[in-house]
C-alpha cells in the first residue's frame, strides 16, 4: 500500500467542475461566526458537488483569509451568493420546489439515519449559528428538522463538522438512483 499522489486523484479543475452535474442539495449557512467553519464547509460542498452555497445574516463572506484558509480554493468552485434576509432565501427556494431541511433539535425532530432520501426531490439543508443553531425565522419555515444522533455529553457537533456527516449522507441517497 503507498499514498496516492495528488495527480493521481484524477480530480477535475475549476472550470470543469462548474460545468458538471451537482447533485440537487444546496447549503444555507445561517449567522455562521466562524469564517474557519464558513471555509470547511464550503471544501466539504466541493467534495459532494453540492450546488450552492448561500450565506446569510453575520456570515463571513469571500474573499476573506480564515475561509481561503481553510476552504483552500473550495470559495472558486462551488457556487455562492449572500443575502442578509434568510427568510427571503427560504421563501425563493420554496417557490424553486426545494424541501427545506434545519439541522436542528426540535420537540419534531427525525434522526438522520431515519431521513427518507427521495433522489428525485431537491433539497436545501440549513446550518446555523455555533452557539443559537438555526433561527427562529429559519425555523418556522422547515419541511423537516433533523438531527445526528449522538452518544456523548455534548449537546451538539461543530458546526462543520454536522455539514460533513450530514452532507455525506444526503450524497449517498442523492445518487442512488
Amino acid at each position: 500500500m503507498r499514498k496516492l499522489k495528488l495527480e493521481e486523484l484524477n480530480r477535475v479543475d475549476v472550470d470543469t467542475f462548474k460545468q458538471q452535474d451537482k447533485i440537487a442539495v444546496s447549503v444555507i449557512l445561517d449567522n455562521i461566526r466562524s469564517a474557519h467553519n464558513v471555509g470547511s464547509i464550503f471544501r466539504t460542498c466541493d467534495g459532494f458537488a453540492i450546488e450552492h452555497i448561500y450565506l446569510c445574516g453575520i456570515t463571513a463572506r469571500p474573499p476573506h483569509k480564515e475561509i481561503n484558509k481553510t476552504a483552500i480554493g473550495a470559495t472558486m468552485s462551488v457556487d455562492w451568493s449572500y443575502n442578509e434576509n434568510i427568510t427571503k432565501v427560504i421563501s425563493d427556494l420554496k417557490l424553486r420546489g426545494y424541501k427545506i431541511l434545519g439541522m436542528e433539535q426540535t420537540n419534531n425532530t427525525v434522526s438522520l439515519q431515519d431521513l427518507n432520501i427521495d433522489p428525485a426531490q431537491k433539497y436545501v439543508i440549513i446550518l446555523g449559528n455555533e452557539v443559537e443553531g438555526v433561527s427562529d425565522e429559519a425555523i418556522a419555515l422547515l419541511d423537516q428538522a433533523v438531527e445526528i444522533p449522538q452518544f456523548g455529553t455534548k449537546h451538539s457537533f461543530n458546526v462543520s463538522v454536522c455539514a460533513g456527516i450530514c452532507l455525506y449522507s444526503l450524497s449517498n441517497g442523492m445518487r442512488a438512483m
